[in-house]
């Protein structure tokens, strides 16, 4: 008897303390929503020091400025990202560099033994298309979506080359960049 009337006072006191703290809850939030609505002008106020977080951002959007370098050397300097495609007698290789840097920064080449080990041959027509395919890939999770390509002028007519060529674009690639825009001040 004794223990069944110290259980029913331990109820209602947890009802209690639950009951009260629903009520200092429900206070707070009515006194959250009675603070006055803040000015329009503060909220259109902008930072007059601005950082720009993203260093591609200027890029994407065609502002970013591009290395001309001189009108006689070829292949030409103007570009962000540019793409080489090579074959040799054994190998296809294809590579993405960037303007600010001499070193690739995407490669694929049948050398690779995952890529190797699914063709017939490393130097054939398939290989090209599936290096392609493979570097299209690569290309969309490195975020690089637009990249110059200019093929050799007497290798450009190749079924190799023109397998590559349609590898990349139908997996999304664009194989050229806009032009850049220069806005006046």
């Amino acid at each position: 008897m004794a223990l069944s009337v110290i259980t029913r006072n331990v109820w209602v006191l947890l009802g209690h303390i639950q009951r009260r703290a629903f009520q200092q809850s429900a206070r707070c939030v009515s006194q959250a929503a009675s603070k006055a609505e803040p000015a329009v002008e503060e909220n259109e106020a902008v930072n007059p020091t601005f950082v720009n977080r993203n260093p591609r951002n200027l890029e994407q959007m065609s502002l970013a400025v591009k290395d001309r370098g001189w009108k006689t050397i070829w292949p030409h300097k103007e570009f962000y990202h540019r793409l080489v495609f090579s074959r040799t007698q054994h190998h296809v290789t294809a590579e993405v560099f960037s303007s600010s840097s001499l070193d690739p920064v995407l490669t694929c080449s049948t050398k690779e033994w995952a890529l190797k080990r699914e063709l017939p041959s490393t130097n054939c027509v398939a290989a090209c298309q599936a290096v392609g395919e493979v570097l299209a890939q690569r290309c969309k999770q490195a975020g690089i979506t637009r990249m110059v390509y200019r093929a050799i002028p007497w290798s450009y007519r190749s079924d190799a080359v023109q397998s590559f060529r349609k590898s990349m674009k139908d997996r999304g690639i664009i194989l050229s960049e806009p032009r850049r825009k220069y806005i006046g001040t």
